[in-house]
Protein backbone atom coordinates (compact mmCIF):
# COMPACT_ATOMS: atom_id res chain seq x y z
CA UNK A 1 0.00 0.00 0.00
CA UNK A 2 0.88 4.00 -0.30
CA UNK A 3 2.27 4.16 3.18
CA UNK A 4 4.85 1.11 2.83
CA UNK A 5 6.44 2.84 0.01
CA UNK A 6 9.10 5.31 0.99
CA UNK A 7 9.94 8.32 -0.18
CA UNK A 8 13.55 9.72 -0.74
CA UNK A 9 16.00 8.89 1.40
CA UNK A 10 18.14 12.22 1.25
CA UNK A 11 16.82 15.20 3.65
CA UNK A 12 15.73 17.84 1.62
CA UNK A 13 18.29 19.85 3.74
CA UNK A 14 20.78 17.85 1.49
CA UNK A 15 22.99 19.95 -1.30
CA UNK A 16 24.61 17.35 -2.63
CA UNK A 17 24.06 14.20 -4.24
CA UNK A 18 25.17 10.90 -1.94
CA UNK A 19 27.65 8.81 -3.30
CA UNK A 20 28.99 5.77 -2.05
CA UNK A 21 30.88 5.84 0.97
CA UNK A 22 34.71 4.81 1.00
CA UNK A 23 36.01 2.90 3.86
CA UNK A 24 39.33 4.84 5.85
CA UNK A 25 37.91 8.02 3.92
CA UNK A 26 35.22 10.28 2.86
CA UNK A 27 34.00 11.00 -0.50
CA UNK A 28 33.44 14.18 -1.68
CA UNK A 29 30.10 14.59 -3.30
CA UNK A 30 29.28 18.29 -4.12
CA UNK A 31 32.40 20.58 -4.69
CA UNK A 32 31.52 24.70 -5.56
CA UNK A 33 33.67 25.92 -8.49
CA UNK A 34 37.04 26.66 -8.03
CA UNK A 35 37.45 23.39 -5.00
CA UNK A 36 40.62 22.02 -5.16
CA UNK A 37 38.79 18.79 -4.67
CA UNK A 38 36.81 17.42 -7.42
CA UNK A 39 33.03 15.46 -6.50
CA UNK A 40 34.02 11.92 -6.11
CA UNK A 41 36.94 12.26 -4.62
CA UNK A 42 38.53 9.79 -1.77
CA UNK A 43 39.91 12.23 0.93
CA UNK A 44 41.94 10.00 3.48
CA UNK A 45 41.95 10.46 6.60
CA UNK A 46 43.37 13.64 7.93
CA UNK A 47 43.45 15.18 4.59
CA UNK A 48 42.42 18.88 4.80
CA UNK A 49 38.79 19.63 3.27
CA UNK A 50 38.72 22.69 1.04
CA UNK A 51 36.35 25.40 2.59
CA UNK A 52 33.04 24.40 1.28
CA UNK A 53 33.24 21.41 -0.02
CA UNK A 54 29.78 19.46 1.47
CA UNK A 55 30.84 15.66 2.18
CA UNK A 56 28.56 13.29 2.97
CA UNK A 57 26.84 11.71 6.44
CA UNK A 58 26.67 8.33 7.12
CA UNK A 59 23.33 8.30 4.91
CA UNK A 60 24.19 10.93 2.75
CA UNK A 61 23.60 14.09 4.27
CA UNK A 62 26.11 16.92 3.91
CA UNK A 63 27.83 17.53 7.67
CA UNK A 64 29.61 21.21 8.22
CA UNK A 65 32.68 22.20 6.11
CA UNK A 66 35.70 20.90 7.76
CA UNK A 67 34.08 18.31 9.26
CA UNK A 68 36.60 15.31 10.20
CA UNK A 69 36.64 12.49 7.68
CA UNK A 70 35.15 9.22 8.77
CA UNK A 71 31.66 7.30 8.27
CA UNK A 72 29.55 4.81 10.57
CA UNK A 73 30.28 1.71 9.29
CA UNK A 74 27.32 0.20 6.98
CA UNK A 75 25.65 -3.21 7.52
CA UNK A 76 27.44 -3.36 10.86
CA UNK A 77 24.26 -4.92 12.66
CA UNK A 78 21.30 -7.33 11.38
CA UNK A 79 17.79 -7.20 12.15
CA UNK A 80 17.81 -9.38 15.40
CA UNK A 81 21.05 -7.30 16.64
CA UNK A 82 19.01 -4.60 16.41
CA UNK A 83 15.80 -6.20 18.08
CA UNK A 84 18.22 -7.33 21.09
CA UNK A 85 19.44 -3.73 21.10
CA UNK A 86 16.34 -1.96 21.39
CA UNK A 87 15.02 -5.00 24.18
CA UNK A 88 17.91 -4.23 26.35
CA UNK A 89 17.68 -0.36 26.08
CA UNK A 90 14.31 -0.21 27.98
CA UNK A 91 16.37 -2.52 30.94
CA UNK A 92 13.16 -4.63 30.83
CA UNK A 93 14.26 -6.56 34.70
CA UNK A 94 15.29 -3.32 35.86
CA UNK A 95 11.82 -1.17 34.63
CA UNK A 96 10.17 -4.23 36.07
CA UNK A 97 11.68 -3.98 39.78
CA UNK A 98 11.74 0.25 39.99
CA UNK A 99 7.42 0.22 39.06
CA UNK A 100 6.05 -2.90 40.13
CA UNK A 101 5.99 -1.54 43.85
CA UNK A 102 4.35 1.83 43.06
CA UNK A 103 2.28 0.33 40.07
CA UNK A 104 0.54 -2.18 42.25
CA UNK A 105 0.08 0.63 44.97
CA UNK A 106 -2.50 2.79 42.32
CA UNK A 107 -3.62 0.00 40.70
CA UNK A 108 -3.59 -2.88 42.86
CA UNK A 109 -4.37 -6.28 40.67
CA UNK A 110 -4.52 -4.54 37.29
CA UNK A 111 -1.41 -3.84 37.66
CA UNK A 112 -0.80 -5.89 34.12
CA UNK A 113 -3.68 -4.53 32.61
CA UNK A 114 -2.24 -0.99 33.21
CA UNK A 115 1.00 -1.93 31.50
CA UNK A 116 -1.28 -3.99 28.54
CA UNK A 117 -2.86 0.20 28.33
CA UNK A 118 0.65 1.50 28.24
CA UNK A 119 1.69 -0.55 25.07
CA UNK A 120 -0.96 1.15 22.84
CA UNK A 121 0.94 4.75 22.67
CA UNK A 122 4.23 2.76 22.74
CA UNK A 123 3.16 0.56 19.45
CA UNK A 124 1.79 3.82 17.98
CA UNK A 125 4.66 6.06 18.01
CA UNK A 126 6.57 3.05 17.15
CA UNK A 127 5.17 2.60 14.16
CA UNK A 128 5.48 6.30 13.29
CA UNK A 129 9.10 5.93 13.87
CA UNK A 130 9.32 3.08 11.39
CA UNK A 131 7.47 5.22 8.70
CA UNK A 132 9.87 8.37 9.34
CA UNK A 133 12.88 6.02 8.93
CA UNK A 134 11.76 5.04 5.59
CA UNK A 135 11.64 8.60 4.75
CA UNK A 136 14.98 8.98 6.00
CA UNK A 137 17.67 6.67 7.78
CA UNK A 138 19.44 9.10 9.54
CA UNK A 139 20.73 8.24 13.30
CA UNK A 140 19.17 11.25 14.86
CA UNK A 141 15.86 9.87 14.36
CA UNK A 142 13.41 12.44 16.10
CA UNK A 143 15.74 15.23 15.34
CA UNK A 144 15.97 14.40 11.54
CA UNK A 145 12.86 13.78 11.18
CA UNK A 146 11.05 16.77 13.37
CA UNK A 147 13.36 19.19 11.55
CA UNK A 148 12.14 17.99 8.27
CA UNK A 149 8.44 18.13 9.03
CA UNK A 150 8.11 20.86 11.61
CA UNK A 151 11.17 23.05 11.07
CA UNK A 152 14.34 23.80 12.57
CA UNK A 153 13.98 25.20 16.13
CA UNK A 154 11.02 22.16 16.97
CA UNK A 155 13.95 19.56 15.64
CA UNK A 156 16.93 21.22 17.91
CA UNK A 157 14.69 21.08 20.86
CA UNK A 158 13.69 17.13 20.02
CA UNK A 159 17.65 16.17 19.66
CA UNK A 160 17.96 18.18 22.79
CA UNK A 161 15.77 15.95 24.50
CA UNK A 162 16.91 12.66 23.31
CA UNK A 163 20.53 13.76 24.47
CA UNK A 164 19.31 14.33 27.72
CA UNK A 165 17.45 11.22 28.52
CA UNK A 166 20.36 9.58 28.01
CA UNK A 167 22.30 11.92 30.80
CA UNK A 168 19.91 11.44 33.13
CA UNK A 169 19.59 7.58 33.29
CA UNK A 170 23.28 6.76 32.66
CA UNK A 171 24.68 7.10 36.02
CA UNK A 172 21.20 5.69 37.15
CA UNK A 173 21.07 2.55 35.06
CA UNK A 174 24.80 1.76 36.00
CA UNK A 175 24.08 2.47 39.74
CA UNK A 176 21.49 -0.17 39.71
CA UNK A 177 23.77 -2.43 37.66
CA UNK A 178 26.45 -2.23 40.35
CA UNK A 179 24.34 -2.46 43.19
CA UNK A 180 22.43 -5.39 41.97
CA UNK A 181 25.69 -7.12 40.75
CA UNK A 182 27.13 -6.80 44.16
CA UNK A 183 24.27 -8.50 46.08
CA UNK A 184 24.47 -11.19 43.67
CA UNK A 185 27.50 -12.22 44.01
CA UNK A 186 26.58 -12.31 48.22
CA UNK A 187 28.71 -8.84 48.57
CA UNK A 188 26.42 -7.08 50.72
CA UNK A 189 28.40 -4.93 52.66
CA UNK A 190 30.05 -3.61 49.26
CA UNK A 191 26.51 -2.66 47.86
CA UNK A 192 25.81 -0.34 51.00
CA UNK A 193 29.15 1.38 50.65
CA UNK A 194 28.70 4.60 48.74
CA UNK A 195 31.66 5.67 47.78
CA UNK A 196 32.52 2.74 46.73
CA UNK A 197 29.60 2.25 44.76
CA UNK A 198 29.87 5.37 43.35
CA UNK A 199 33.07 4.68 42.08
CA UNK A 200 32.20 1.51 40.95
CA UNK A 201 29.12 3.15 38.92
CA UNK A 202 31.42 5.70 36.91
CA UNK A 203 34.29 2.60 36.25
CA UNK A 204 30.92 0.93 34.63
CA UNK A 205 29.97 3.94 32.89
CA UNK A 206 33.60 4.45 30.83
CA UNK A 207 33.82 0.65 30.56
CA UNK A 208 30.23 0.99 28.68
CA UNK A 209 31.47 3.72 26.94
CA UNK A 210 34.51 2.27 25.60
CA UNK A 211 32.70 -0.92 24.39
CA UNK A 212 30.32 1.65 22.41
CA UNK A 213 33.35 3.09 20.54
CA UNK A 214 35.55 -0.21 20.17
CA UNK A 215 32.61 -0.85 17.56
CA UNK A 216 29.00 -1.76 16.83
CA UNK A 217 29.39 -5.18 15.75
CA UNK A 218 31.49 -5.41 19.73
CA UNK A 219 28.61 -4.04 21.15
CA UNK A 220 25.81 -5.95 19.94
CA UNK A 221 27.25 -9.75 20.74
CA UNK A 222 27.82 -8.11 23.91
CA UNK A 223 23.86 -7.04 23.78
CA UNK A 224 23.09 -10.51 22.33
CA UNK A 225 24.41 -12.38 25.59
CA UNK A 226 22.78 -10.07 28.61
CA UNK A 227 19.33 -9.89 26.41
CA UNK A 228 19.28 -14.24 26.61
CA UNK A 229 20.81 -13.85 30.33
CA UNK A 230 18.33 -11.51 31.53
CA UNK A 231 15.35 -12.81 29.52
CA UNK A 232 16.03 -16.29 31.02
CA UNK A 233 16.61 -15.15 34.54
CA UNK A 234 13.46 -13.11 34.05
CA UNK A 235 11.26 -16.65 32.85
CA UNK A 236 12.58 -18.74 35.46
CA UNK A 237 11.90 -16.16 38.14
CA UNK A 238 7.97 -16.55 36.75
CA UNK A 239 7.48 -19.91 36.47
CA UNK A 240 8.75 -20.52 39.31
CA UNK A 241 6.32 -18.17 41.29
CA UNK A 242 3.38 -18.95 39.31
CA UNK A 243 4.08 -23.10 40.28
CA UNK A 244 4.35 -21.95 44.17
CA UNK A 245 1.13 -20.04 43.78
CA UNK A 246 -1.01 -23.22 42.47
CA UNK A 247 1.07 -25.36 44.43
CA UNK A 248 -0.04 -23.49 47.54
CA UNK A 249 3.91 -23.40 48.65
CA UNK A 250 4.33 -19.56 48.79
CA UNK A 251 5.29 -17.51 51.39
CA UNK A 252 3.55 -14.70 51.04
CA UNK A 253 -0.49 -13.54 50.32
CA UNK A 254 -0.82 -15.17 47.47
CA UNK A 255 -3.57 -15.12 45.05
CA UNK A 256 -4.55 -16.85 41.54
CA UNK A 257 -4.33 -14.59 38.34
CA UNK A 258 -7.47 -13.79 36.91
CA UNK A 259 -8.31 -12.59 33.47
CA UNK A 260 -10.04 -9.46 35.11
CA UNK A 261 -6.52 -8.18 36.01
CA UNK A 262 -6.53 -7.33 32.37
CA UNK A 263 -8.59 -4.60 32.53
CA UNK A 264 -6.77 -1.35 32.72
CA UNK A 265 -9.75 0.67 34.31
CA UNK A 266 -10.40 -1.48 37.57
CA UNK A 267 -9.07 1.14 39.68
CA UNK A 268 -10.59 4.29 38.22
CA UNK A 269 -9.01 6.79 36.28
CA UNK A 270 -6.89 8.82 38.27
CA UNK A 271 -5.44 5.83 39.17
CA UNK A 272 -4.92 5.03 35.88
CA UNK A 273 -3.05 8.34 35.06
CA UNK A 274 -0.08 7.34 37.27
CA UNK A 275 -0.16 4.17 36.49
CA UNK A 276 0.30 4.60 32.48
CA UNK A 277 2.99 7.06 33.17
CA UNK A 278 4.98 4.27 35.04
CA UNK A 279 4.21 2.51 32.26
CA UNK A 280 5.81 4.57 29.44
CA UNK A 281 9.32 5.00 31.48
CA UNK A 282 8.65 1.05 31.92
CA UNK A 283 8.84 0.96 28.10
CA UNK A 284 11.21 3.84 27.07
CA UNK A 285 14.17 3.23 25.19
CA UNK A 286 13.33 0.70 22.23
CA UNK A 287 14.44 3.15 19.39
CA UNK A 288 17.90 2.51 20.25
CA UNK A 289 17.56 -0.21 17.71
CA UNK A 290 16.18 2.99 15.14
CA UNK A 291 19.53 5.02 15.69
CA UNK A 292 21.70 2.72 14.16
CA UNK A 293 19.55 2.59 11.23
CA UNK A 294 22.66 3.53 9.13
CA UNK A 295 24.75 0.81 10.96
CA UNK A 296 21.78 -1.95 10.19
CA UNK A 297 21.59 -3.97 7.23
CA UNK A 298 18.43 -3.45 4.89
CA UNK A 299 18.66 0.11 6.65
CA UNK A 300 15.09 1.50 5.49
CA UNK A 301 13.40 -1.29 7.36
CA UNK A 302 15.06 -3.81 9.59
CA UNK A 303 15.27 -0.68 12.48
CA UNK A 304 11.63 0.11 12.26
CA UNK A 305 11.03 -3.22 12.37
CA UNK A 306 13.21 -3.98 15.21
CA UNK A 307 11.70 -1.26 17.08
CA UNK A 308 8.14 -2.49 16.59
CA UNK A 309 8.69 -5.44 17.91
CA UNK A 310 10.87 -4.74 20.56
CA UNK A 311 7.82 -3.15 22.04
CA UNK A 312 5.52 -6.53 21.39
CA UNK A 313 7.87 -8.48 23.10
CA UNK A 314 8.33 -5.86 26.03
CA UNK A 315 4.60 -6.11 26.46
CA UNK A 316 4.29 -10.54 26.90
CA UNK A 317 7.84 -10.03 29.05
CA UNK A 318 6.09 -7.48 31.34
CA UNK A 319 1.73 -8.87 31.56
CA UNK A 320 3.46 -12.08 32.30
CA UNK A 321 5.90 -11.11 35.01
CA UNK A 322 3.61 -8.65 36.19
CA UNK A 323 0.94 -11.40 36.49
CA UNK A 324 3.70 -14.01 37.96
CA UNK A 325 4.82 -11.14 41.09
CA UNK A 326 1.14 -9.77 41.73
CA UNK A 327 -0.33 -13.34 42.05
CA UNK A 328 2.58 -14.56 44.48
CA UNK A 329 3.31 -11.43 46.83
CA UNK A 330 -0.57 -9.62 46.91
CA UNK A 331 -1.00 -6.54 46.66
CA UNK A 332 -0.77 -5.24 50.29
CA UNK A 333 2.99 -6.71 50.68
CA UNK A 334 3.63 -4.94 46.87
CA UNK A 335 2.25 -1.59 48.25
CA UNK A 336 3.53 -1.71 51.32
CA UNK A 337 7.42 -1.59 49.59
CA UNK A 338 6.55 1.08 46.65
CA UNK A 339 8.72 3.67 48.11
CA UNK A 340 11.91 0.92 47.84
CA UNK A 341 11.22 1.11 44.04
CA UNK A 342 13.77 -1.69 42.39
CA UNK A 343 14.66 -3.02 46.27
CA UNK A 344 11.38 -4.99 46.16
CA UNK A 345 12.42 -7.46 43.65
CA UNK A 346 15.44 -7.91 45.82
CA UNK A 347 13.20 -8.63 48.43
CA UNK A 348 10.99 -11.25 46.38
CA UNK A 349 13.80 -13.33 45.15
CA UNK A 350 14.62 -14.19 48.32
CA UNK A 351 11.03 -15.34 48.77
CA UNK A 352 10.17 -17.22 45.50
CA UNK A 353 13.57 -18.55 44.96
CA UNK A 354 15.35 -19.00 48.30
CA UNK A 355 19.05 -19.59 48.20
CA UNK A 356 18.63 -19.44 44.50
CA UNK A 357 18.31 -15.70 45.12
CA UNK A 358 21.16 -14.22 42.45
CA UNK A 359 18.98 -15.53 39.49
CA UNK A 360 16.57 -12.48 39.77
CA UNK A 361 19.10 -10.22 41.05
CA UNK A 362 21.65 -11.29 37.87
CA UNK A 363 18.59 -10.12 36.32
CA UNK A 364 18.39 -6.76 37.57
CA UNK A 365 21.88 -6.20 37.14
CA UNK A 366 22.09 -7.67 33.54
CA UNK A 367 19.43 -5.15 32.38
CA UNK A 368 20.85 -2.35 33.92
CA UNK A 369 23.96 -2.77 32.67
CA UNK A 370 22.70 -3.67 29.20
CA UNK A 371 20.95 -0.34 29.56
CA UNK A 372 23.54 1.26 30.58
CA UNK A 373 25.48 1.18 27.26
CA UNK A 374 22.38 1.06 25.38
CA UNK A 375 21.32 4.46 26.14
CA UNK A 376 24.67 6.00 24.92
CA UNK A 377 23.49 4.87 21.82
CA UNK A 378 20.91 7.56 21.07
CA UNK A 379 22.14 10.38 22.95
CA UNK A 380 25.85 9.90 20.87
CA UNK A 381 24.18 9.78 17.37
CA UNK A 382 21.82 12.50 17.97
CA UNK A 383 24.47 14.19 18.55
CA UNK A 384 26.80 13.04 15.84
CA UNK A 385 23.39 13.67 13.54
CA UNK A 386 22.88 17.64 14.90
CA UNK A 387 26.52 18.85 14.49
CA UNK A 388 26.45 17.22 10.46
CA UNK A 389 23.34 19.42 9.80
CA UNK A 390 25.64 22.20 11.83
CA UNK A 391 22.67 22.30 14.60
CA UNK A 392 25.59 21.75 17.12
CA UNK A 393 29.33 21.83 16.31
CA UNK A 394 31.37 20.13 13.73
CA UNK A 395 33.85 18.48 16.60
CA UNK A 396 30.38 16.47 17.38
CA UNK A 397 30.53 14.80 13.89
CA UNK A 398 33.79 13.43 14.13
CA UNK A 399 33.29 9.56 13.31
CA UNK A 400 36.78 7.60 14.88
CA UNK A 401 37.70 6.06 10.77
CA UNK A 402 38.94 3.03 11.63
CA UNK A 403 36.48 1.77 13.82
CA UNK A 404 32.96 3.40 12.24
CA UNK A 405 31.71 4.93 15.68
CA UNK A 406 30.75 8.39 16.93
CA UNK A 407 34.03 8.63 19.23
CA UNK A 408 33.31 12.24 20.59
CA UNK A 409 30.17 12.34 20.41
CA UNK A 410 30.34 9.35 22.49
CA UNK A 411 32.85 10.83 25.33
CA UNK A 412 31.08 14.39 25.61
CA UNK A 413 27.62 12.60 26.56
CA UNK A 414 29.78 9.79 29.15
CA UNK A 415 31.47 12.91 30.40
CA UNK A 416 28.43 14.26 31.10
CA UNK A 417 26.27 11.98 32.43
CA UNK A 418 29.15 11.14 35.19
CA UNK A 419 29.46 14.75 36.25
CA UNK A 420 25.58 14.43 36.48
CA UNK A 421 25.92 11.54 38.43
CA UNK A 422 28.16 12.30 40.94
CA UNK A 423 26.74 15.60 41.46
CA UNK A 424 23.23 14.50 41.77
CA UNK A 425 24.18 11.43 43.82
CA UNK A 426 26.46 13.53 46.63
CA UNK A 427 22.98 15.49 46.79
CA UNK A 428 21.17 12.15 48.15
CA UNK A 429 19.88 8.78 46.97
CA UNK A 430 16.41 10.50 46.42
CA UNK A 431 17.88 13.25 44.30
CA UNK A 432 18.85 10.58 41.90
CA UNK A 433 15.57 9.36 41.83
CA UNK A 434 13.95 12.22 41.55
CA UNK A 435 16.28 13.13 38.76
CA UNK A 436 15.10 9.53 36.65
CA UNK A 437 11.50 10.58 37.81
CA UNK A 438 12.22 13.68 35.48
CA UNK A 439 12.80 11.50 32.49
CA UNK A 440 9.01 10.64 31.78
CA UNK A 441 8.62 14.98 31.14
CA UNK A 442 11.23 14.53 28.25
CA UNK A 443 10.32 11.02 27.18
CA UNK A 444 7.03 12.04 26.49
CA UNK A 445 7.72 15.03 24.48
CA UNK A 446 9.75 13.68 22.19
CA UNK A 447 8.03 10.52 21.87
CA UNK A 448 5.00 13.14 20.84
CA UNK A 449 6.52 15.47 18.58
CA UNK A 450 7.73 12.40 16.35
CA UNK A 451 3.94 10.99 16.16
CA UNK A 452 2.81 14.91 14.92
CA UNK A 453 6.08 14.93 13.13
CA UNK A 454 5.47 11.62 11.04
CA UNK A 455 1.38 13.07 10.25
CA UNK A 456 2.49 16.26 9.04
CA UNK A 457 5.64 14.94 7.05
CA UNK A 458 3.08 12.21 4.90
CA UNK A 459 -0.28 14.72 4.96
CA UNK A 460 -0.57 14.53 1.65
CA UNK A 461 -0.86 10.91 1.63
CA UNK A 462 -3.22 10.33 4.28
CA UNK A 463 -6.39 10.98 2.25
CA UNK A 464 -5.17 7.98 0.21
CA UNK A 465 -6.81 5.13 1.68
CA UNK A 466 -7.22 3.71 5.22
CA UNK A 467 -3.79 2.00 5.50
CA UNK A 468 -1.99 5.32 5.03
CA UNK A 469 -4.61 7.51 7.01
CA UNK A 470 -4.24 4.78 10.28
CA UNK A 471 -0.87 4.06 10.02
CA UNK A 472 1.00 7.75 8.83
CA UNK A 473 -1.50 10.02 10.24
CA UNK A 474 -4.47 8.75 13.17
CA UNK A 475 -2.15 6.02 14.50
CA UNK A 476 0.73 8.64 15.41
CA UNK A 477 -1.67 11.48 16.23
CA UNK A 478 -3.70 9.07 18.72
CA UNK A 479 -0.29 8.73 20.13
CA UNK A 480 0.63 11.68 20.75
CA UNK A 481 -2.09 12.70 21.97
CA UNK A 482 -2.47 10.50 24.70
CA UNK A 483 1.56 11.15 25.36
CA UNK A 484 0.74 14.85 25.47
CA UNK A 485 -2.06 14.15 28.03
CA UNK A 486 0.51 12.04 30.08
CA UNK A 487 2.85 14.79 29.92
CA UNK A 488 -0.01 17.79 31.26
CA UNK A 489 -0.76 15.28 34.13
CA UNK A 490 2.56 14.44 34.87
CA UNK A 491 3.71 18.68 35.10
CA UNK A 492 0.65 18.86 37.58
CA UNK A 493 1.79 15.80 39.69
CA UNK A 494 5.13 16.85 39.78
CA UNK A 495 4.16 20.14 41.21
CA UNK A 496 3.66 19.02 44.42
CA UNK A 497 6.85 18.82 46.31
CA UNK A 498 5.01 15.72 48.20
CA UNK A 499 4.91 13.25 45.20
CA UNK A 500 8.80 13.87 44.65
CA UNK A 501 11.30 11.03 46.08
CA UNK A 502 13.09 13.65 48.10
CA UNK A 503 9.80 15.47 49.18
CA UNK A 504 11.56 18.59 49.48
CA UNK A 505 10.67 21.70 47.19
CA UNK A 506 12.93 23.28 45.46
CA UNK A 507 11.76 26.86 44.74
CA UNK A 508 8.35 25.84 45.38
CA UNK A 509 7.73 22.91 43.45
CA UNK A 510 8.71 19.01 43.19
CA UNK A 511 12.62 18.27 42.54
CA UNK A 512 11.98 16.33 39.35
CA UNK A 513 9.54 19.05 37.53
CA UNK A 514 12.78 21.38 38.56
CA UNK A 515 15.61 19.34 36.86
CA UNK A 516 13.27 19.12 33.93
CA UNK A 517 12.29 22.71 33.45
CA UNK A 518 16.25 23.57 34.03
CA UNK A 519 17.19 20.86 31.39
CA UNK A 520 14.72 22.35 28.63
CA UNK A 521 15.56 26.03 29.90
CA UNK A 522 19.62 24.99 29.11
CA UNK A 523 18.03 23.76 25.98
CA UNK A 524 16.79 26.50 24.79
CA UNK A 525 19.74 29.03 25.72
CA UNK A 526 22.22 26.69 24.07
CA UNK A 527 20.47 27.06 20.92
CA UNK A 528 20.35 30.18 20.97
CA UNK A 529 23.80 30.53 21.47
CA UNK A 530 24.31 27.66 18.51
CA UNK A 531 21.85 30.21 16.49
CA UNK A 532 23.78 33.18 16.71
CA UNK A 533 27.37 31.47 16.25
CA UNK A 534 25.77 29.70 13.08
CA UNK A 535 23.00 29.91 11.97
CA UNK A 536 23.00 27.53 8.82
CA UNK A 537 21.08 25.26 10.19
CA UNK A 538 17.76 27.31 10.76
CA UNK A 539 18.03 28.22 7.58
CA UNK A 540 16.46 24.96 6.15
CA UNK A 541 12.41 24.95 5.75
CA UNK A 542 10.13 21.88 6.94
CA UNK A 543 9.28 19.92 3.77
CA UNK A 544 6.51 16.97 2.67
CA UNK A 545 6.18 14.04 1.66
CA UNK A 546 5.87 13.31 -2.10
CA UNK A 547 2.68 12.39 -3.59
CA UNK A 548 2.82 8.12 -3.37
CA UNK A 549 3.63 6.63 -6.70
Amino acid sequence: MAADTPPETTPRAATATAAPAVRGGTTVTAAPPGTAVPPGTAVPPGTAVPPGTAVPSGNGTPTAPGTPAGALTPDAIGFLDALAIGLNATSPAYSLAAVIGPLVALVGVHAPGVMLASFVPMLLIASAFHFLNRADPDCGTTFSWVTRALGPTTGWLGGWAIAMTGVLVVGSLADVAVGFGLLAVGADGLADNSLVREALTVLLILLMSWLCVRGTEVSARFQNVLVLLQVLCLVVFAAVAVYRVYAGTGSLDAVRPAAEWLNPFGAGGSALTGGLLLGVFAYWGWESAVNLTEETKDSANAPGRAGIWSTVVLLATYVAVAFAVVAYAGTAYLAGRADSEEDVFAALAREVLGGWDWILLLAVATSALASTQTTIIPASRTALSMARRRALPAAFAHIDTRRGTPNTSTWWVTGTAIVWYVVIHRISENALADSLTALSLLIAFYYALTGIACAVWYRRRLMRGPGPFLLLGAGPLLGSAMLIWLLAESVADMADPDNASSSTAWFGLGAPLVIALFLAGAGVVLMLLRRAASGAFWRERPGVAPEAP
